[in-house]
């Protein structure tokens, strides 16, 4: 049940109850199980616009974080064994549902507030019109550690944790370095406090125009310490740097959005989920760009970088993946940090 009074009939195949939130679409055909765990969709519903969600079974090692972490799933179609274990993990989820109105009416309407569950037409209405928008506001549900963690050799990176993707540290590791991953209310003087070569500002969910503290953590250590940023971090890079970001439409979530590399005059096809960008004033600092709406995807100057989307690829192709190469790269050429 969509805000504005639009109903979808389905059947439940998840956990009893009624779950609420932000309604958005994914256009991934795999990694649903990468999807759902991922901390950015906190407080959102998540409806697939693939038809068939499942096919490849259920694997424990593809999740993104401890929890599935959206409120609740649509589907149209929705094999078995992934419905039980939607169900056994307190998921609430629809299948049967006409997902392809259902993602052309929120590309219509922009971003609405929802509600799904076994409940009448009503009481879902007013459920939908009771949950607070995301905009403007810190969410109810903090994600992203509690206490520093470790793993990899080489030089160190210190990756602040708003709402990480287990996929990024990992990747990190690959490349040859040691990831510290350090909670994301941490201050500058903390964190230089790791001695870390570089610095990266994962990804995480909500408004990132409210994240004030961590903007001002981001604005402290530039121009200290090399500084990177995925998804969330890149829009507080953005702010940090002077910029303003603005809720998009609809979002960018799906593993196929094109993006332009303007330095490497090539394209890359990216895996995505963000419902904000940056409004760069500096076109000289813009360093990516979608090529789907034109907004900003990537941004570089003197001791800085930043993309919107996922080079992790968990789903998703792997064009994007030097990214962490190049960290890696930078680290082992920085002998050591300042700290003043």
């Amino acid at each position: 049940m969509l805000e504005d009074g639009t109903a979808f009939a389905g059947a439940a195949v998840g956990a009893p109850g009624v779950a609420a939130g932000e309604a958005c679409f994914t256009t991934a055909m795999a990694g649903y199980e990468e999807a759902v765990t991922d901390p950015s969709y906190v407080e959102q519903v998540l409806c697939f616009a693939y038809p068939l969600v499942g096919n490849y079974g259920v694997d424990a090692a593809r999740m993104e974080s401890e929890r599935v972490q959206c409120e609740g799933v649509v589907m149209r179609t929705s094999r078995p064994a992934w419905a039980a274990w939607l169900r056994e993990q307190g998921v609430v989820a629809l299948k049967d549902v006409d997902t392809r109105a259902l993602v052309r009416r929120i590309r219509d309407r922009g971003v609405l507030r929802c509600a799904i569950g076994e409940a009448s037409v009503a009481e879902l209405h007013a459920r939908a019109l009771a949950e607070p928008p995301i905009d403007g506001r810190p969410l109810r549900r903090a994600v992203g550690t509690s206490e520093p963690y470790a793993l990899g050799e080489g030089p160190r990176v210190t990756l602040l944790d708003h709402g990480n993707k287990r996929s990024i540290p990992r990747r990190l590791a690959k490349a040859g370095v040691e990831v510290l991953v350090v909670p994301g209310g941490w201050d500058a003087e903390a964190i230089l406090e790791t001695r870390p070569r570089a610095v990266l500002v994962g990804n995480g969910p909500g408004d990132p125009s409210v994240l004030s503290g961590a903007v001002e953590t981001v604005r402290d250590l530039l121009g200290r310490v090399p500084l990177y940023g995925i998804c969330l971090g890149h829009q507080l890079l953005g702010l940090a740097l002077g910029h303003e970001t603005f809720k998009l439409p609809f979002g960018h979530r799906g593993a196929n959005h094109p993006v332009l590399d303007r330095d490497a005059g090539r394209v890359l096809v990216t895996s995505q989920n963000h419902g904000y960008a940056v409004a760069a004033d500096d076109d000289s600092l813009v360093s990516h760009v979608s090529l789907n709406d034109g907004t900003v995807e990537g941004l570089a100057g003197d001791g800085f970088a930043s993309v919107q989307f996922h080079p992790e690829a968990a789903p998703g192709p792997l064009d994007a993946l030097p990214f962490f190469d190049r960290l890696a790269q930078a680290c082992h050429a920085v002998p050591t940090f300042a700290r003043s």
